[in-house]
């Protein structure tokens, strides 16, 4: 890792945290992971043919993310040669999803604060029906703000820490080739009819190149609230990997664990019921809109800790210098 990345990705960190996604200039520009999805969306028309055996089906899956892959790998190595920091400072903090992840939490939440009970609840399965894929439709109360927590305890680690890391391991040519996978995952790697072969090598991969960032998030979120580490890291122990993802056990059972809520468990999704492991099995699973408001504050502080931490280690390699 060069010492100079660590400094760029705090101040990427930084800038994410303070601006986001702008909403005026994405109206106007296309966003670089709505790019990638359109490529994306382009190969799986074009080589995802029904009625192949599954072995062609996963070769033509393998070999269309190869070719994104190789060019997100070859953009991200001539954007870096041109050696204007502020650039990549801002294409850093464009990738990250710091505050978008916070923003649209924090929706569900005022969503279910408003006036009316029956409209609370309609107001909270949109809202949350923007940042899960399960059946908004099929969760009570209890379940938006379950699903509410779930989802910004993992895409913690994949919206946040994985891309931070995949950058400071390999600049932005790791980080632009972690978005493009990450993105064909949430795509096509799916276990539906039309992609269960086609997308199987984005699902594995992306399994494996979020497995350090899993472990780091879920860590992070334990030490937010130190006086909760014990029961955060002892969930954990017990129940990240009976979660049927190698990955989003680990930080929602942290979560769960800090929050002293159960999380995940059964889930509704449009092909069906998924049976899942519960995290932090036996603590209450009825959470409320204040659980989110918890939970929210866990993830600002759990982020805060990230900048801490990189700002130690550029501090360390200035005095080792």
């Amino acid at each position: 890792m060069e010492d100079s990345r660590v400094l760029l990705l705090l101040l990427a960190l930084l800038l994410d945290a303070v601006v986001g996604d702008p909403a005026w200039l994405w109206r106007r520009l296309p966003h670089p992971v709505a790019l990638a999805g359109r490529a994306i969306d382009r190969l799986d028309r074009r080589l995802n043919r029904s009625g192949v055996p599954p072995w062609r089906a996963r070769l033509a899956g393998a070999a269309g993310l190869a070719v994104l892959l190789g060019a997100a790998v070859l953009l991200g190595l001539a954007l870096e040669a041109l050696g204007i920091w502020p650039l990549e400072v801002v294409l850093v903090a464009t990738l990250l999803a710091q505050r978008s992840l916070y923003e649209h939490v924090a929706a569900v939440a005022a969503a279910l604060q408003g006036d009316g009970a029956g409209a609370n609840l309609e107001a909270g399965r949109r809202a949350v029906a923007r940042i899960v894929g399960r059946d908004p439709e099929r969760l009570d109360a209890a379940g938006v703000c379950r699903a509410a927590i779930e989802s910004l305890a993992e895409n913690f680690s994949d919206g946040v820490v994985a891309p931070a890391l995949w950058y400071a391991v390999g600049g932005l040519p790791g980080l632009f080739a972690y978005k493009v996978l990450n993105t064909a995952d949430s795509m096509i790697g799916h276990r539906s009819e039309r992609h269960r072969h086609f997308g199987w090598a984005a699902a594995r991969l992306d399994d494996l190149v979020n497995l350090p960032a899993s472990r780091l998030s879920a860590l992070l979120i334990a030490l937010a609230r130190p006086q909760r580490l014990p029961q955060a890291l002892g969930a954990v122990r017990r129940d990240a990997g009976r979660h049927r993802s190698p990955n989003a056990g680990w930080p929602e059972a942290a979560m769960a664990g800090s929050l002293g809520l159960a999380l995940a468990g059964p889930r509704a999704y449009a092909e069906g019921v998924v049976e899942d492991a519960w995290m932090n099995q036996g603590a209450e699973s009825d959470a409320g809109p204040g659980d989110v408001e918890r939970a929210l504050r866990r993830y600002r502080d759990a982020c805060r800790l990230g900048w801490v931490l990189l700002a130690l280690l550029a501090l360390g390699a200035v005095a080792i210098k």
